[in-house]
């Protein structure tokens, strides 16, 4: 034991050290730990985060053979079912996760692994809820009366499912199909609060052995590099190649950006709810990747698109990203995985936005407050804000301006100078900017799109009421009559739902009877484009339409309510261009 302590000691000082003899002792050290065994469960973690770290930046095919021998073989270590249970929620293999998953992965955690699922019942305190729901998990002819016998939650959930399946892949399943509306389901589901304990397996996700399929492994005998790029000259690179991916390797990339998050105890909906037909890669040099995915149709938002990018080096996940764009903007959230902040976080960054920029052709980013710290802990306690801030982003609002340049007079004078978390909570209190041009207002973080959400709404409210349904169905008609749409049955489901869920928007735009109908038509094709396979060539249409974009930023000034012709039919289920979230989970 005191050998294995110092051999882990011995490797974690390496780590950072590149090529030669430091390579070949790593190799050496990594094959001995293979076999030794460790004393705790807090050294098994140390051992696991470094070989991850070593298989992403291997400096060698040994260190890279020895990384992979060791992570494969971890879950049957002895040492580590001795430690099982304090290792629960690492993401370690062979080790349980408990989580409270959001509903769509709660149902793709059903679909794939339902023997493993179970409620954690001691950890479930919405049982009361629970129970009220009992009588909608059964058909009319099952009818449970759970006050008339006295059986418990457990007990009436044993009743009402079939074997093998376990009680919680039944409650997801079954709260899923409550209605063909998925919301009423997910809302349910979620407001349950469900813990969720997904059992250690062969085939159950885990950091420990991660990695992109077909990707290759890139050897790093050089240091990394940890410069600060100029954001104004990376953001204009562009990646070496974006390809899409076959059918099957979409698949592969989407469960895996799902299990990188399961596995670290987060859940993002754009994954969730990923579509693996969107799926591209985008190969940068040094064995960066980013796997690009967007939501299926169902899940987008109605007006800016949202793609998840999961970053990977030589294979390994080491990160994710979450891009907005609307308006030649993009709203940018950037997380580096513990494990590996010790890497490239900087250089790519400036990849992520070059990826974003060509994608999407933004010239203008946002960083949103809670990334820099607002309700964050996270981020104080690591001063993401002085990350972004060293990038090249700035607050735009003249308070936090003059805090800013206080806080670096403080540092050139003093280089050891750190501001204070109240400090980083004050600069944290809105969204941050760096502009590749001109600056300019009409970007996202700063235009009001919830007041186009609220025209909307406040119209309807007027004109539709309550019969939702029928009111879509009018609302449907009439945007296809005010745009000269005369083919939607040729347009596929997801297209003719999209354009249903947009028909509101459409008829509420300002001064639509005085658009010519080249602009009408190409408002038409980039609304059946929103519903289609992706969503960034959606983007690349809204930008080109400077009417549609002049009449959404008028919509967005108005104060009062907007009144929509009583001929228009107007009504709609969509109660705001925005639908809760993407939701990141804290941390």
């Amino acid at each position: 034991m005191p050998g294995s302590a110092a051999e882990l000691r011995a490797l974690e000082r390496l780590r950072e050290v590149r090529g030669g003899e430091a390579a070949a002792r790593k190799a050496t050290l990594l094959r001995s730990l293979a076999r030794r065994r460790l004393a705790t469960a807090a050294q098994l973690l140390r051992l696991h985060e470094a070989a991850c770290f070593l298989r992403a930046y291997p400096d060698s095919g040994a260190v890279l053979a020895e990384a992979e021998r060791l992570l494969t073989t971890f879950a049957g270590r002895g040492d580590l079912r001795r430690h099982r249970l304090e290792l629960a929620d690492t993401g370690i293999a062979g080790t349980a996760i408990h989580y409270r998953f959001y509903a769509p992965t709660a149902r793709w955690l059903a679909r794939r692994f339902p023997a493993r699922l179970a409620i954690d019942w001691p950890e479930f305190t919405r049982r009361d809820r629970l129970k009220s729901l009992l009588y909608l998990l059964a058909p009319y002819c099952e009818s449970p009366p759970p006050d008339e016998r006295k059986l418990s939650l457990p007990q009436w959930l044993a009743r009402l499912r079939g074997e093998p399946e376990s009680d919680a892949a039944f409650l997801i399943r079954r709260l899923a199909g409550l209605s063909r509306r998925a919301p009423l389901g997910d809302h349910l589901y979620e407001d349950l609060d469900l813990p969720i304990r997904l059992a250690p397996g062969a085939e159950v996700p885990s950091r420990t052995t991660a990695r992109a399929p077909g990707s290759p492994a890139a050897i790093r005998a050089a240091p990394l590099d940890r410069s600060r790029p100029d954001l104004r000259i990376a953001a204009r690179r562009r990646p070496l190649a974006i390809r899409d991916v076959a059918p099957r390797e979409g698949e592969a990339l989407v469960d895996l950006a799902r299990e990188a998050m399961l596995t670290r105890a987060r859940d993002l909906d754009v994954f969730a709810q990923a579509d693996p037909a969107s799926v591209r890669m985008i190969d940068w040099d040094d064995g960066f990747q980013l796997a690009c995915m967007g939501a299926a149709p169902e899940g987008r938002f109605l007006l800016e698109a949202v793609y998840g990018f999961l970053m990977l080096q030589g294979g390994v996940p080491i990160g994710y990203v979450l891009a907005s764009a609307l308006f030649r903007s993009s709203e940018i959230a950037y997380n580096v995985f513990e494990t590996f902040r010790g890497g490239e976080a900087a250089r790519n960054y400036g990849r992520v936005l070059a990826t974003v920029r060509t994608l999407f052709g933004s010239n203008a980013f946002a960083i949103d407050p809670y990334q820099l710290g607002h309700g964050n802990h996270e981020a104080i306690d690591s001063g993401a804000f002085w990350f972004y801030r060293k990038l090249g982003f700035a607050p735009p609002d003249a308070a936090r301006l003059r805090l800013l340049r206080s806080e670096e007079r403080r540092i050139r004078r003093d280089p050891s100078y750190r501001s204070s978390p109240a400090t980083l909570r004050k600069l944290a209190a809105g969204y941050v900017f760096f502009h590749l041009g001109r600056s300019r207002e009409d970007v996202l973080g700063k235009l009001p799109l919830d007041r186009i959400g609220m025209a909307v709404t406040e119209a309807l409210a007027v004109r539709a009421g309550s019969d939702v349904e029928r009111g879509l169905d009018g609302c449907a008609a009439a945007a296809a009559a005010a745009l000269a749409v005369r083919d939607l049955r040729r347009w596929s489901p997801a297209e003719r739902a999209m354009f249903r869920r947009f028909s509101p928007l459409v008829l509420a735009l300002p001064g639509l009877a005085g658009w010519s109908r080249d602009e009408r038509a190409a408002l038409a094709r980039l609304i059946r484009v929103k519903g289609g396979r992706r969503e960034s060539d959606y983007v690349t249409l809204f930008d080109a339409h400077p009417r549609l974009r002049r009449a959404l930023l008028r919509l967005a000034t108005l104060e009062s309510r907007t009144v929509i012709p009583a001929e228009a039919g107007i009504q709609s289920g969509d109660r705001s261009q925005r639908r809760p979230g993407p939701r990141l989970s804290p941390g």
